[in-house]
């Protein structure tokens, strides 16, 4: 019974996530509060779980005492609840890491640069050049905040704000690509990471010709919408004090470190067998030393602190993005618990036995459902299976470096840009862009995603038919 009313208040919770543009009812608050009652309610009734899913560990615990609530209390706390707050607080140190990183380097205006190389009147120029820098930029930071940081450099260069969300929704998509091709690109390749699903140059290799033709196929696309010139914004020459700007090499010093050290992070972990956030805190430390050193003179003023001037929209945004993935963790671990993965696994596999289909599946609900809360379910629904002859074909997909767990990132990434509710960014493009809205997306935009996600597919079906 109980496993029945956590599974309601999950699918109401999900319900909530899916329908946050008509409710504006935060969708981290509803993965927050579903997750956290969730496991109360686990913790009511945990006896009848403990005894099935950790039936060995439940008995060494008890030690031949009887079993009463003090016992199921703890045994949950410590046992059951856990590892799961462990691998939860190790992803989130990762994701605040980074997003410090990012805001130290915004705050040194270290991506000053962009905005000149972009500024140009040719509509093709300025598009492929946004669409380039995006998708690698997003290989090493996350998706949101680099549709953000594009975005807010466009709408510094581009004036007519029909053609600048053309350009706009180009660059969630390239972002949403870029961010699944390496395993700290996206909130949900990072997950699969941690998981031990995939490891980062299998991911790499088997992600980046797909991600790379959806995201041609797509500005393809959208090419044909714009102008040959654009409408720009008049520039202003704005003086600033010589200790408020850093000089172009300590900027690029400051880049070079924080984006090249994110990307030493997955060596790191397979040097060290370290957490890989102990890797990306490193990072930090080393970016927030050298910005001490470079800003002295700020700092023996009167001035601000680097950190508190500025626009902090990429910092709230991120914030918000990492407490969803904290509910969301939690409320799917609470699932795990209680078997309701299982029994959904079971539906699949019995009901769509074809990782392609099941992939498709995905990645149209990630259009309506949020892409992170339905790629997470998809992780922690199977387990990684090892390799071995007694798998049948079916099940060989399903071990370390699979096709599923390639799949289900890739078709969740895509899927989500099929509408902008679908994923954190294009939440973000519809505030950051007035002018669009979902109803313009689903006419201009939507079609254009489902042509370079089928082609994007078709080009991980070739090659793993070949390599298989």
């Amino acid at each position: 019974m109980m496993t029945i009313a956590i599974g309601m208040l999950m699918l109401l919770g999900y319900l909530l996530i899916a329908t946050e543009h008509l409710t504006n009812i935060n969708k981290a608050a509803t993965a927050m509060f579903a997750g956290v009652v969730g496991w109360i309610l686990f913790m009511m009734t945990g006896t009848q779980y403990i005894s099935t899913m950790h039936h060995a560990e439940w008995v060494a615990f008890l030690g031949g005492a009887s079993p009463d609530w003090a016992h199921q209390q703890s045994f949950i706390a410590q046992n059951v609840f856990m590892p799961h707050a462990t691998y939860i607080c190790s992803l989130v140190m990762y994701m605040l890491a980074t997003v410090a990183i990012v805001d130290v380097l915004n705050a040194n205006e270290c991506f000053s640069f962009l905005k000149t190389w972009i500024r140009h009147r040719n509509s093709r120029y300025v598009l492929w050049l946004s669409v380039v820098l995006t998708f690698f930029l997003s290989v090493n930071l996350d998706n949101l905040t680099t549709t953000m940081l594009m975005l807010l450099v466009l709408k510094k260069v581009v004036a007519n704000d029909r053609q600048r969300i053309y350009i706009g929704a180009a660059i969630l998509v390239a972002a949403n690509c870029g961010g699944c091709c390496t395993v700290i690109g996206d909130p949900t390749s990072l997950m699969v990471w941690y998981k031990g699903a995939v490891t980062p140059g299998n991911f790499s290799g088997a992600m980046i010709i797909p991600s790379l033709l959806a995201t041609a196929v797509v500005t393809l696309l959208i090419q044909r919408k714009l102008p040959v010139t654009l409408d720009l914004v008049r520039s202003t020459i704005m003086f600033r004090g010589d200790d408020h700007v850093l000089h172009v090499w300590q900027r690029v010093a400051l880049l070079v470190l924080g984006l090249g050290g994110l990307w030493f992070v997955p060596t790191f972990h397979r040097i060290t067998l370290l957490p890989p956030f102990l890797g990306s805190l490193c990072v930090l430390c080393l970016l927030w030393v050298l910005n001490e050193v470079f800003n002295h003179k700020r700092f023996r003023t009167e001035q601000p602190s680097i950190l508190s001037g500025g626009d902090h929209r990429l910092l709230y945004e991120s914030l918000q993005a990492i407490m969803f993935v904290i509910g969301m963790c939690l409320a799917v671990s609470v699932l795990m618990e209680c078997g309701a993965l299982r029994f959904l696994k079971h539906i699949i596999d019995s009901v769509i036995p074809n990782i392609y289909v099941i992939g498709v599946v995905m990645g149209f609900a990630s259009a309506v459902l949020d892409n992170v809360a339905l790629v997470l379910t998809g992780i922690n629904v199977s387990d990684i299976l090892p390799e071995g002859a007694a798998l049948t074909d079916y099940q060989s997909f399903f071990t370390q470096n699979g096709p599923y767990w390639h799949l289900i990132v890739f078709c969740g990434a895509l899927g989500g840009c099929l509408l902008p509710i679908g994923n954190t960014a294009g939440y973000a493009f519809l505030k950051l862009e007035e002018e669009a809205s979902g109803k313009w997306y689903l006419k201009h935009i939507a079609l254009k995603v489902l042509c370079g996600w089928a082609v994007g597919l078709a080009a991980y079906f070739v090659i793993d038919y070949f390599i298989r």
